[in-house]
């Protein structure tokens, strides 16, 4: 039997170990098997990798979560590769616990699998979140390099901790952030089609495979071309004694029609990969079963071929083993007659006449792409999922309006991940969208793929006239001046909620559910990692403030950065402004306001406003005042300025300027919790994109690696510059709970969120602002018409109109990491507008 109490020689009875040798030998000589490493001098640890694979259930033991994490560390000479105690899997649901952080380990345990000889691991049982930039890793230049620590006795488990999870029987790793990406070293890719001259004397047609199903006979050989591909589908669940729980399905064509092919299991780390639409399969010992009737199926009208639907030929690695060989492209002989893969590509121009869910296929220049979010799988029975997306704008010089593209993981994190302006991206089986009174888009199906510039070399549209047309019409482009069109990142959403508000039913999943204050905190609080949510809540709007120079916009540093949870503010929300201002409304129609008197009035609104203020402020500035009033009564630009030096002069910081209700400051008082959220981050701002900063622009838009690359620590790009945000304090109907949430309104027509916008003309009050989603009139960036736009001091000075409205606001959320939750005003109802 093997010595526990001894450690490596390598380890043990080194002087100046470093701080996983040192926690590794203490591992192994103390008799309780856990140790604290609190005690110790500070000894961060960088995280190189985080695996996630799912749970072992444990008889008799509450389930804590249905995922678990190995996170691979580092102190600069050894990695080690540690289980993550479930109670510290929430720090990697919130991105809190990071790869290229540093990390404090202030407990851990060595944890002995029983039922394997030699195998054993770290445990990570507590942990401080330092810095989220590691400087240690700045001296490492490839972690694979560095040597796996490993108890004396247990070297196989190096061969274990390769790309296998530490705990429990499971045999492969997901994708950190969704079930439908291949991860790891199991997926095949790259084999080289076979050359063997293949026996097609006894193939056998699909036409035939119907008549012959239920009947006793030897399946016959097939010889089949793949027309559409869908993406991998991951069905493990808690019991299920199942190695590789995937499976995949395709549609295949031979001269007599189409037929749906389901791969299983191990076949599909072997396969998945390496079958490509287009590729020609000789397909022996397969099974027939009845077709699933819940399955998708590709719009295939176009092909005018006979489609088989009642039954499905299902390839299994076991009980028949099937045999599966890939022909290579020179072997194929015209005889064989195996239909040709064939596109619908659509022009911009044409989309508007397609029908609601018509499939399309679609080829752009690439102008914006949004950052990558997840939502949460509805109606999913076992554990939960998410699916990964990106919003996409995409042009083809058919229409002044771009393709607006929402894609979702098609399990080729490789293309996913680089989309990128600039590209040429082709997406298939795409379906229609239509959206009353605006744009349509398009998002994707089961058996969408995705292309981009890198990857179309080899694929069968490349012959197609639509593309050849787009080709040639993007050589008439000029790369400066499409670059200045273009953007990456931000918040984006599409399409904004309808002019009237309907109360949500169960099976309406387009609708923004209502929701209790109550319940908005608990939806806060649990939101994971770039997790989006759409709620909608009723109340008032209390206060407003414009917040001039946002500091959260600033790119995170390397300092080290307390983790606080949700509910930690809850009673400290800082007050609005020391001194806020109570405007009176405009008097009128806001729509039928010229811009010139809605000027003229809001100036006046807000010097009216001014008089109300505290006598301590007034004689402050009772001289100034005076001096610019005589000097500047007889221009309206002058007074505009007087306007904002009045506002400006109620905050000497200038930061910010507010109003809020007469009621208040006594409400707040009352309110039992005040949900401090509302700021405005780093991810929340497009950006233009810039070759130079491409790679950087990429990291910032997609999700957190799992696997930390130097590259990671590049330096980081400047913070996009906001002028500022408007504020919004929202009390719950019930007055209990309030919440902030920021408001960023459209300002130009160059802003991705600006394209499919209904821009029905209105007053620029506070109201009819938070209704539209927008300023009037919208412009071009590089025209004067933005100076039309009002001052943020004009628009507060409508806020009064807010006062005891009943309202109900629609929200945006979304986790950005860490302690970062996105809460943004997407629409504002006033109770006319909403049907009960």
């Amino acid at each position: 039997m093997e010595d526990t109490s001894s450690c490596s020689s390598t380890v043990a009875g080194l002087s100046g170990a470093s701080f996983l040798q040192r926690t590794l030998e203490r591992l192994s000589s103390t008799q309780s098997l856990n140790v604290n490493t609190e005690d110790e001098a500070a000894a961060p640890v960088a995280v190189i990798a985080l695996q996630r694979y799912l749970s072992e259930q444990t008889d008799g033991q509450q389930q804590l979560d249905s995922y678990s994490y190995d996170v691979t560390v580092t102190d600069g000479v050894w990695r080690a590769k540690c289980f993550l105690h479930p109670s510290l899997n929430h720090l990697v649901h919130t991105n809190t616990l990071r790869t290229g952080a540093d990390i404090d380990i202030t407990q851990c345990s060595l944890v002995y699998n029983e039922r394997r000889l030699a195998h054993g691991y770290m445990c990570i049982e507590k942990l401080r979140c330092g810095a989220e930039r590691s400087a240690l890793l700045s001296r490492v230049k490839d972690d694979g390099l560095l040597p796996m620590l490993v108890k004396h006795g247990m070297e196989r488990s190096v061969l274990l901790q390769s790309d296998v999870p530490l705990q429990g029987n499971r045999k492969h790793y997901l994708s950190l952030w969704n079930n439908e990406d291949p991860e790891g070293d199991i997926w095949t890719s790259g084999s080289p089609p076979s050359d063997t001259v293949l026996d097609v004397s006894t193939i056998t047609l699909l036409c035939s495979l119907e008549s012959c199903f239920r009947k006793t006979w030897k399946p016959l050989p097939l010889l089949v071309k793949i027309l559409h591909k869908s993406r991998l589908r991951y069905y493990g669940k808690f019991g299920l004694n199942i190695d590789y729980p995937f499976h995949t399905y395709f549609e295949v064509a031979d001269q007599s029609g189409t037929m749906s092919l389901v791969l299983w299991n191990e076949l599909c780390p072997d396969f998945f990969q390496r079958l490509s639409v287009g590729t020609v399969l000789y397909i022996q010992n397969y099974v027939l079963k009845p077709s699933y009737s819940n399955r998708s199926h590709p719009q295939m009208d176009h092909y005018r071929m006979k489609m088989f639907r009642s039954v499905e030929i299902v390839l299994n690695p076991r009980n028949p083993t099937s045999v599966i060989t890939v022909v290579s492209p020179k072997s194929v002989l015209p005889q064989w007659q195996l239909p040709d893969v064939s596109y619908q590509f659509t022009a911009r121009s044409e989309l508007e006449n397609l029908s609601n869910n018509a499939a399309c296929d679609v080829i752009g220049l690439v102008t914006f792409v949004g950052r990558v979010e997840r939502v949460k799988c509805k109606g999913n029975k076992g554990p939960e999922k998410y699916w990964t997306y990106r919003w996409i704008h995409a042009v083809d010089g058919t229409s002044e309006h771009p393709f607006i593209l929402e894609v979702f993981s098609s399990s080729q994190p490789e293309v996913f991940s680089r989309i990128c302006p600039m590209t040429y991206l082709v997406c298939t089986q795409m379906r229609v969208c239509p959206v009353e009174g605006s744009l349509p888009y398009l998002t994707s199906s089961n058996e969408t793929e995705t292309f981009i510039t890198g990857h179309h070399k080899g694929q069968p549209y490349v012959n197609d006239p639509r593309v050849k047309s787009f080709i040639q019409w993007t050589k008439t482009l000029k790369d400066n001046v499409v670059l200045q069109k273009t953007a990456v990142g931000g918040h984006y959403c599409y399409p904004r909620p309808p002019g009237t508000f309907t109360q949500p039913m169960a099976d309406v999943s387009t609708q923004a559910p209502l929701v209790a204050a109550a319940d908005l905190k608990k939806e806060l609080e649990t939101l994971q990692y770039r997790e989006h949510k759409k709620v909608a809540l009723q109340g008032q709007i209390t206060a407003v403030r414009y917040m001039k120079n946002p500091k959260t916009t600033e790119t995170r540093g390397t300092q080290e950065k307390e983790v606080r949870d949700v509910s930690a503010d809850a009673h400290n929300h800082p007050s609005t402004a020391e001194q806020t201002v109570a405007a009176s409304s405009t008097s009128g129609s806001p729509e039928k306001i010229s811009p010139k008197k809605r000027r003229i009035q809001t100036r006046k609104a807000t010097q009216s406003s001014l008089n109300r203020v505290s006598t301590s402020v007034k004689r402050r500035h009772k001289d100034t005042e005076e001096e610019e009033a005589e000097s500047d009564s007889g221009s309206e630009e002058a007074q505009d300025v007087e306007c904002r030096q009045q506002l400006q002069n109620l905050n000497p910081d200038a930061d910010v300027l507010s109003w809020e209700s007469s009621s208040w400051p006594k409400q707040r008082q009352e309110v039992s919790e005040h949900l401090v959220r509302g700021g405005l981050y780093r991810d929340s701002v497009s950006r233009r994109f810039t070759f130079d900063e491409k790679d950087v622009i990429l990291r910032q838009s997609n999700l957190q690696p799992t696997q930390w690359t130097a590259e990671q620590n590049a330096d980081v790009i400047a913070p996009v510059v906001c002028p500022g945000y408007y504020q919004v304090t929202i009390l719950g109907i019930n007055k209990q709970i309030a919440v902030d949430a920021a408001y960023l309104p459209v300002v130009s027509s160059d802003e991705p969120r600006a394209v499919g916008l209904p821009q029905d003309p209105h007053g620029n009050t506070m109201l009819s602002c938070l209704s539209s989603g927008f300023f009037c009139p919208l412009g071009d960036a590089d025209s004067n018409s933005e100076s039309e736009l009002p001052e943020p001091e004009e628009v507060l000075a409508t806020a009064v109109e807010l006062e005891d409205m009943h309202v109900v606001c629609v929200l945006d959320l979304c986790s950005l990491g860490g302690d970062e939750v996105e809460v943004l005003v997407d629409k504002v109802y006033r109770v006319t507008e909403v049907s009960f």
